[in-house]
């Protein structure tokens, strides 16, 4: 189907660049004619019109000369409204350039994104493009930002037909416009978030990569045109489904738009597992609900089964593994599970390898239920939720765009989706409060009244679609505050794996080894306990009963964790920024499969003791709480009652005092022996208190699956 379902295809044996795709999309030949009769930006140029502002460029000076057009007015009454409106304006030559060239992209764009079907118009994405490319180079001093150079090496070819000029890498086949025109990430974030549908500012950087990678970082002309006709033909196949019979069968609420349909084929369906039946079936997905609808039934409204999104009932999406009968074999599923359901559903999307088409649909899936949380949670009004909500139809919108003009996935960090790239940066709630105010400030729903324009929704604007240039400080801070989080996660990330150990017996002597400073402790303090030396025994003694007497006990925590502190800029400071050695650690010789198998069964048994004598303490405790074991239990009643008076009538102080000479003189010569007498005594009390019965029975295989 055209826009919303993409086909995933098998990967091709080799990777092929992007140019070599779009080179074979038509002939090469009339294809890069095309490109040569492209309009050069310095052919337009109004001397008249630019001569206010000298100092800018050629390429500037020929976009000024057409936005003026555009806006039937001289470029000298922009500059005067440029500097009524912008008071602040720089007042160097060449940041003056740059700042009044943006002024006139800016309102030309104001302009032209009102225009009815302007993604569609060849004039417009040539324009934008050039409004990139005299961005980056508005002035005669050539001020090019290093990592906006273009980085080519190409080779200047004449077409024999009609003199048009192509470039041709010697090395692979890809089509260029000009070595030197090629935009940077800093002139595609200043014009293409001007358009709702081009670019969001949230996710411009990753946007930017998606269409820079097989450029090295530069914006070919080639591949941002191909991106907007993408983008232009998802948009009307988008609205021709919204008119369609399908839509009208699905019922769908105000405000509600289609975004993607997998499954609409009997050769590509979706798989509906519930228990250990599947069914295929066609999964529409909405701004506000999944709709599935089994093959098996055809198109009986009556059966259409409808999960929803927008609705607080802890929904939770994620991917999963699924195959026959319910088996746990192939990752290419997207668990759905709510507190309307009994028990999850599971969609699977078959295909011959990998997991793709099963990422893309859960990529737009956790979008919109990322976007309804962000509505719950700032509890935003009716106008603010269609903004919201729009944001997000618009970013999957450019999302399959992407996926389908560069036959790639954006995932993870690299998403183009922004509540999903919010939810995953580091200071997530930081970014969405920032996005909220973003909302509040905006004049005028930006995203909302773009859909309305297009027929999507119901809004319109009188005064057309108001851009919002530029990102609040609030929100560009916390992004770059993100960013920064998540590249030092990403590295500390890279280090886990490097000392992950193979075998049980190589990570237990790394773990003695880093555990090696508190074992050492732990057998100090424990051999004081058991008065192995009695002269430190005593000395630790008297000590602590100094601590206590006089009132200082109570100041030994916080004066351990200054001692603590103190160690560690200690250790600062003698490491004077150097990286940390390594520790050196001396594993056994590896064991052969039948060592390991032995050791690894004698760590089970003994773990399985363990389980059962703890099983064993909490049904004898069960049976003194329901009193089966009537003597007992009054004997624990009388212990409590006893305590409680204590605590009730004894200082805390003298409680604490008596706590601890008890524990440190239990083991000392004088009073060893009532110590284990007393010992003895609580074994036998304790072993002849009987365990609560237990009955235990096992589910056959009809009662699991009820």
């Amino acid at each position: 189907m055209s826009g919303l379902e993409m086909e995933s295809n098998s990967k091709p044996k080799r990777s092929i660049g992007v140019f070599e795709r779009l080179s074979k999309d038509k002939p090469l030949k009339s294809f890069l004619s095309s490109i040569g009769r492209r309009r050069s930006p310095e052919s337009d140029t109004s001397a008249d019109d630019c001569s206010c502002v000298s100092d800018l460029s050629p390429v500037a000076k020929s976009v000024v000369s057409r936005c003026a057009r555009i806006l039937e007015l001289s470029a000298a009454q922009i500059e005067k409204d440029f500097q009524t409106d912008v008071a602040d304006y720089p007042k160097q030559r060449g940041l003056y350039a740059r700042e009044y060239l943006q002024y006139c992209c800016h309102k030309t764009l104001h302009v032209l994104i009102n225009r009815h079907n302007y993604l569609a118009d060849k004039d417009f994405r040539s324009l934008t493009y050039d409004m990139m490319l005299a961005w980056q180079d508005h002035s005669t001093e050539n001020q090019l930002l290093p990592n906006e150079k273009a980085q080519s090496n190409s080779l200047k070819v004449e077409d024999q037909n009609d003199g048009s000029l192509f470039y041709e890498d010697s090395t692979a086949l890809a089509v260029q416009v000009d070595t030197k025109k090629t935009v940077g990430l800093r002139a595609f974030s200043k014009i293409a978030p001007c358009s709702p549908f081009i670019a969001d500012f949230v996710t411009i950087n990753n946007i930017f990569d998606m269409l820079t990678t097989s450029s090295a970082g530069s914006l070919h002309f080639l591949i941002y045109d191909k991106y907007l006709k993408t983008l232009d033909k998802i948009l009307k196949s988008a609205k021709n489904y919204m008119s369609s019979q399908f839509a009208i069968r699905l019922n769908l609420s105000d405000g509600e738009i289609i975004l993607a349909v997998e499954g609409n084929t009997p050769l590509n369906p979706v798989l509906k597992h519930e228990g250990i039946t599947a069914w295929p079936g066609r999964l529409t997905i909405t701004t506000h609900a999944l709709y599935f609808e089994s093959l098996r039934i055809g198109k009986n409204n009556a059966r259409l089964v409808k999960y929803d999104l927008s609705g607080d009932l802890k929904q939770v999406v994620k991917r999963e593994l699924t195959g026959p009968l319910g088996a746990r074999l192939f990752d290419r599923a997207v668990m759905y599970s709510s507190t309307s359901l009994k028990e999850p559903v599971y969609f699977e999307f078959p295909e011959l390898r990998g997991h793709s088409r099963r990422d893309y649909c859960s990529e737009i899936i956790h979008e919109i239920l990322q976007a309804h949380i962000f509505i719950r949670q700032f509890n935003l009004e009716e106008t603010e939720r269609g903004e919201a909500l729009s944001k997000a139809t618009i970013s999957i919108f450019r999302y399959i765009a992407i996926r389908e003009a560069l036959h790639t996935i954006p995932s993870n960090l690299k998403t183009t989706l922004p509540f999903n790239l919010a939810n995953r940066l580091p200071r997530e709630e930081v970014i969405l409060e920032a996005l909220f105010n973003y909302f509040k400030a905006c004049p005028s729903p930006f995203f909302l009244h773009a859909l309305g324009k297009l027929g999507f929704t119901s809004e319109r604007s009188t005064d057309g679609c108001l851009c919002c240039f530029g990102l609040p400080k609030s929100l560009e801070t916390a992004l770059e505050e993100s960013f920064d989080d998540s590249e030092k996660t990403k590295a500390a990330s890279a280090t886990v794996d490097l000392v992950k150990a193979e075998g049980l017996d190589a990570n237990i002597t790394m773990m003695k080894e880093l555990m090696f400073p508190v074992i050492k402790s732990g057998k100090v303090i424990f051999s004081i306990i058991n008065w192995d030396d009695p002269w430190k025994s005593t000395l630790f003694l008297v000590l602590v009963l100094y601590l206590i007497q006089r009132g200082w006990f109570y100041y030994i925590v916080p004066i351990s964790f200054i001692f603590f502190a103190a160690y560690l800029m200690w250790h600062k400071l003698q490491s004077k920024g150097e990286s940390l050695d390594a520790l050196k650690i001396q594993v056994p010789s590896s064991k052969n499969t039948v060592e390991q198998i032995i050791i690894l069964q004698d760590s089970i048994s003994r773990v399985d003791d363990i389980v059962k004598e703890v099983n064993i303490t909490l049904l004898k405790l069960r049976a003194l709480l329901f009193v089966g074991v009537p003597k007992a239990t009054e004997m624990v009643v009388l212990a409590l009652f006893v305590l409680a008076g204590l605590l009730i009538f004894i200082p805390i102080e003298h409680l604490v005092l008596f706590q601890v000479v008890e524990t440190l003189t239990r083991e000392m010569p004088l009073r060893k022996k009532s110590t284990d007498k007393v010992r003895r005594r609580f074994r036998d009390w304790w072993a002849r208190i009987p365990v609560a019965p237990v009955q235990i029975t096992r589910l056959n295989k009809d009662q699991k699956n009820s």
